[in-house]
C-alpha cells in the first residue's frame, strides 16, 4: 500500500514540476517583456488618459522584432552582418553574444535539415558506441588517399548537442539507425533517458 501511494505521489510530482516551471517561465517572460517598454508607455497613458493597457509592452516588443526582421530582410542580411561585426569587436560582448546566438540558432533552426541520418559508430574506441549524424560524404581527397568510402559524421555532446566532434568514418564501420533525426537528438539531449 505504501509503495502504491509513493508511486502515485511521484507520478503527480513529475507531472506538476514541468507544468509549474513552464507557467513560471511564461509568466516571468510576460512581466519582463511588459516591464521593458510597458511601464514607460503606461505611465504616459495613465497620466494623460487615466488608464493603463496590460500587455502593451509585449505588443511593442513584438512590433520592434518584426520591424527589425523587415530591416534585416530588406538589407539582405547586410545590417545583421554589420551588427555581428560590431559585437565581435567588443571584448566582453562577443563572449556573451555568440554562445547565446548558437543556442538560439539551434532552437529556431535545428540541425535536422543538415543531418542526413542517425548512425552508430565505435567511438571513442572499439567496443563503445556513440550516436552520430551523417553530415556529408567525406572529401574526395581523403577517399583518394585512403582508397575507402568515407563519411563525415558529427558526434554531438550530451546533454548539449550544440557542440561535438567531427569524425571521418569508413562506410563499413557505420551502423545506420532506423530512427528519425529528431528522435536521436532527443536521446542525446536527455542523456539516454528518452529512448526512441
Amino acid at each position: 500500500m505504501g509503495k502504491v501511494i509513493k508511486r502515485i505521489f511521484i507520478t503527480g510530482l513529475t507531472a506538476l514540476i514541468p507544468l509549474v516551471i513552464t507557467v513560471y517561465v511564461i509568466v516571468g517572460l510576460f512581466y519582463f517583456a511588459d516591464g521593458i517598454l510597458g511601464k514607460v508607455i503606461n505611465k504616459f497613458l495613465y497620466k494623460f488618459l487615466g488608464y493603463e493597457i496590460p500587455g502593451l509592452g509585449i505588443v511593442i516588443v513584438i512590433l520592434l522584432i518584426f520591424i527589425l526582421g523587415v530591416l534585416i530582410h530588406i538589407s539582405r542580411m547586410r545590417l545583421f552582418r554589420w551588427l555581428e561585426n560590431v559585437f565581435f569587436r567588443i571584448p566582453l560582448v562577443n563572449k556573451i553574444y555568440f554562445p547565446i546566438k548558437r543556442v538560439v540558432d539551434f532552437l529556431f533552426f535545428p540541425p535536422q535539415k543538415n543531418f542526413r541520418s542517425a548512425v552508430l559508430i565505435e567511438y571513442p574506441r572499439k567496443g563503445i558506441y556513440s550516436i552520430g549524424f551523417i553530415t556529408n560524404e567525406s572529401s574526395a581527397h581523403f577517399e583518394d588517399k585512403l582508397k575507402k568510402k568515407l563519411y563525415n559524421i558529427f558526434v554531438p555532446s550530451s546533454p548539449s548537442p550544440l557542440t561535438g566532434f567531427l569524425v571521418v568514418v569508413e562506410e563499413k564501420d557505420i551502423t545506420f539507425l532506423n530512427i528519425g533525426i529528431d528522435e536521436a537528438i532527443k536521446l542525446v539531449v536527455s542523456g539516454g533517458l528518452l529512448n526512441p
